[in-house]
């Protein structure tokens, strides 16, 4: 039993947790619930205005009738006691004939011109002095209904009432009293009241609120029809519009909205239909024409090849033979060799490029410990790093990193992320860190340096993009390697990230799969760096220099780098 209920309520907390989400997707039930919300009010202000009217109208034109009747009925008693013989002097009358007589009288109003039963009392007027005894006619249970205000205001003479409630039958039913007072002869002054059952008015007042009650529910049933089969119709085509689009947006442009008719909605469709099929002829020609490009790209890359190395060989001869040269043409071999290497580097970069566009990129994939792969990045950038006066701090999980990876491809991301921090470092420390759980490996370059914005993160890896162009390039890149270094992490199902803040340093994090088919969800390391201010960092990169130059110095660990002063 405890099992069903706890599944019961478990399967109501889903459905109540699932309204929330089901209000903010969906259009037509949003319009559904806030025209039935504001029908339900309007009926209901309707509901209650009317129910109030017909309550006053029926109760007001019965209180007339009743008081017109109890006139008729007062006057009636009134002339049977100036006319009877039971109060004339010469007969003599005793208490006995007078109680019988009032007896007769009030016995004979029971029934009213209405046609209708009522009850009917007769009182001894307050203050009214008499040797006759007095004469209280009536049910004791209700004569109890006649209040003191009520028997004040109709000593003060003239026909006064109010509402009481009466029991009859056992049930307590809504009623007026109705007094005035009457003169009996030789007793002298009563009070003549009549008590009016309103039941039948709240019967029918009943029935008139479940009529109304019962309109208002097949009202609003079909108000809420009414708007489900409207919002249906204008709904439906923007459901098929959004569903269309989201199949253009992955890449099926052919899709198309159906047209039927010549209403509005259809006007859409037609609309919609034609900026895809304009979007569908601008793709297609931006697809030619970035085929051209990437294969002029690629062919002007693989044409060069030929003269480059020709003009690389006669520059070699050139620049082994520049010690015979004056110092301007010496200087000139050099810069040619220096322009030679940039050339070869960019020429490399865009053959690697066209690769990628060309789908001709190879996974060379190997189980390999991804921190032996840092360490050689780290030491292949430790000399540039030294002469630009960067400390680069490493930070290494003690167990294993393995994971299915094409070591030269990781080995070029990691280089080309940490000269890009190196050249914006601007002498700042640089933190290497690699991070593992179950599912991937990830490492992590951050810099302290001039930073960047959000907007320049977002295009830091878009091909020959630079966030400042005017600055100066002190390592001759070619404005490709982060561009080839997301499409290395691509190849391998991994995220290469970048964050950064003007004047607080930038971060880039790649993440790869440890195993190939792992779709990542979440990533070993944060992107975002830990805010809090550091003392002084730790250098933690392995020293270029040999050993044997340093007698003297005891023994460091090799995770160190060695102070300026000893270099």
């Amino acid at each position: 039993m405890n099992g069903t209920w706890r599944l019961v309520r478990a399967r109501t907390l889903r459905r109540v947790r699932s309204w929330p989400r089901a209000w903010r997707s969906s259009l037509q039930l949003r319009v559904i619930a806030t025209t039935l919300a504001i029908g339900l009010v309007a009926l209901a202000c309707i509901g209650a205005y009317v129910t109030d009217r017909m309550r006053d109208g029926l109760f007001d034109a019965r209180v007339q009738q009743v008081l017109e009747d109890s006139a008729r009925s007062t006057q009636q008693v009134q002339d049977a006691f100036n006319s009877s013989t039971a109060f004339s002097s010469s007969t003599g009358s005793t208490g006995a004939q007078i109680q019988r007589l009032l007896n007769d009288v009030t016995a004979a109003q029971r029934t009213g011109g209405l046609g209708e039963r009522r009850d009917v009392f007769l009182l001894r007027a307050p203050r009214q002095p008499s040797t006759v005894p007095v004469f209280n006619l009536g049910s004791e249970k209700l004569v109890g209904l006649i209040s003191h205000d009520l028997i004040t205001a109709t000593a003060t003479g003239g026909q006064h009432w109010q509402s009481v409630g009466a029991e009859f039958d056992g049930r307590v039913e809504p009623a007026v009293m109705v007094g005035q007072d009457v003169t009996v002869p030789v007793v002298g002054t009563f009070q003549l009241f009549f008590l009016y059952s309103l039941q039948s008015e709240q019967q029918r007042l009943d029935f008139l609120e479940r009529t109304l009650g019962l309109a208002a529910v097949a009202l609003v049933a079909l108000l809420g029809g009414m708007t489900l089969l409207v919002t249906r119709q204008t709904v439906s085509p923007v459901r098929s519009a959004a569903q269309v689009a989201e199949r253009l947006a992955d890449g099926h442009l052919e899709e198309r909205m159906p047209e039927r008719g010549d209403d509005e909605m259809a006007t859409l469709a037609r609309s919609f239909n034609e900026m895809a099929e304009s979007l569908q002829d601008q793709i297609g020609q931006l697809e030619e024409l970035s085929a051209v490009q990437r294969r002029f790209v690629s062919d002007v890359s693989h044409e060069l090849r030929t003269p480059l190395t020709t003009i690389r060989m006669a520059g070699e001869v050139i620049h082994a033979a520049r010690g015979d040269f004056d110092p301007a043409v010496k200087r000139s071999a050099e810069l040619l060799q220096t322009q030679l290497d940039r050339f070869e580097d960019l020429l490399a970069d865009l053959l690697e490029i066209s690769r990628f566009d060309a789908g001709a990129a190879v996974l060379d994939a190997e189980r390999r410990d991804v921190r032996d792969v840092v360490i050689s990045a780290v030491d292949h950038s430790a000399p540039h790093a030294e002469r630009r006066g960067s400390w680069l701090s490493v930070q290494l999980p003690e167990d294993r990193c393995f994971a299915d990876i094409d070591p030269r491809r990781v080995e070029r991301v990691l280089r080309n992320l940490l000269v890009n921090a190196v050249e914006h470092a601007e002498g700042s420390p640089i933190e290497i860190t690699v991070g593992a759980d179950e599912y991937a490996v990830a490492v992590t370059v951050r810099d302290h340096g001039v930073g960047m914005t959000k907007t320049e993160s977002e295009h830091v890896f878009d091909r020959f993009w630079r966030a400042d162009p005017a600055r100066a390039r002190t390592t001759g890149g070619t404005g490709l390697g982060l561009a080839i270094s997301l499409e290395d992490a691509h190849l391998h199902g991994g995220w290469l990230e970048a964050w950064g803040r003007p004047g607080r340093g930038a971060s880039f994090r790649l993440t790869l799969p440890r195993r190939a088919g792992i779709r990542l969800t979440d990533s070993p390391l944060p992107l975002v760096p830990d805010e809090t201010p550091t003392t002084v960092p730790v250098p933690v990169a392995r020293p270029r220099t040999d050993p044997a130059a340093l007698p003297d110095m005891p023994d460091l660990p090799d995770d160190h780098l060695l102070p300026e002063e000893v270099r």
